[in-house]
C-alpha cells in the first residue's frame, strides 16, 4: 500500500468514526441500506437540476450530502449484517449514475457559458472516472486488488462540490480530466505489472 493510499484509507477510517453514531441511530430506526442508497440518487438528481438552474453552492451542498448517504448505506450493510452480492452491484452501478447525471449537468451548464473547451475537458473527465471504476472492476475479476491511484470516488466528490461551491467549474472541469485519466493510467499499469503471464492471454470481453 502507497503513501496515498494509507493516508486515504486514514481518513477513510477517521470519517467512518465520526458517522458511525449516525449508523447506529439509522439501525435503531430499521432502515435498511438500500433505502440511503436511492436517496443518493434522489439528492443526485436535485444537484443536477439545481446545477442547470444556476444554483451551483446548493447543488455542491446537496450532492456532498447524498455523497455522504453512499457512505453510510455500506457502513449500515456491515453493521446490519445485510451485505449481498446484489447490494454491492446496485450501489456501484447507482453511484455511476449520480456521477453521470452531474457530470451532464456541469457540460450543459458550461455549454451555456460558452467554454467549450471545459465541455470537452468534462467529457474527458467523466471518461477517465468511468475507466477508473471499470478497470477496478475487471482487476478484481481477474483475481486482483486495483484501488489505488491518484483520485477515486471519494476524491472526484470532494473536487465536484468544490468547484460548484467556489464557481470555479472550469478550472475543475480540467483538474478533474488530468486527475481521472493519469489514475486510469495508474491501474492499468499496476494490472499489467501484477497479471501472471499466462492469464494475458485471455480473450478481452
Amino acid at each position: 500500500m502507497g503513501p496515498i493510499e494509507r493516508l486515504r484509507e486514514k481518513q477513510r477510517q477517521r470519517l467512518q468514526a465520526w458517522l458511525a453514531p449516525v449508523v447506529g441511530w439509522l439501525a435503531t430506526r430499521a432502515v435498511r441500506p438500500n433505502l440511503l442508497t436511492a436517496g443518493n440518487v434522489i439528492f443526485s438528481l436535485l444537484a443536477a437540476w439545481l446545477v442547470i438552474n444556476d444554483q451551483l453552492v446548493w447543488a455542491g451542498i446537496v450532492f456532498l450530502f447524498g455523497s455522504t448517504l453512499d457512505m453510510l448505506d455500506g457502513m449500515l450493510a456491515r453493521l446490519n449484517n445485510q451485505v449481498t452480492p446484489f447490494g454491492g452491484f446496485l450501489d456501484s452501478t447507482l453511484d455511476r449514475v449520480c456521477e453521470g447525471v452531474l457530470f451532464a449537468a456541469i457540460a450543459w451548464w458550461l455549454a451555456t457559458q460558452g467554454n467549450t473547451w471545459a465541455v470537452a475537458a468534462l467529457v474527458l473527465a467523466m471518461l477517465g472516472s468511468m475507466l477508473t471504476s471499470y478497470t477496478r472492476a475487471r482487476a478484481e475479476a481477474l483475481g486482483l486488488k486495483c484501488n489505488g491511484g491518484w483520485i477515486t470516488r471519494a476524491e472526484r466528490v470532494i473536487v465536484l462540490c468544490l468547484g460548484l461551491i467556489t464557481h470555479q467549474l472550469v478550472f475543475m472541469a480540467f483538474v478533474l480530466a488530468v486527475l481521472t485519466l493519469w489514475t486510469a493510467g495508474q491501474r492499468i499499469h499496476n494490472v499489467y505489472r501484477h497479471l501472471p503471464p499466462e492469464a494475458e492471454e485471455q480473450e478481452p470481453v
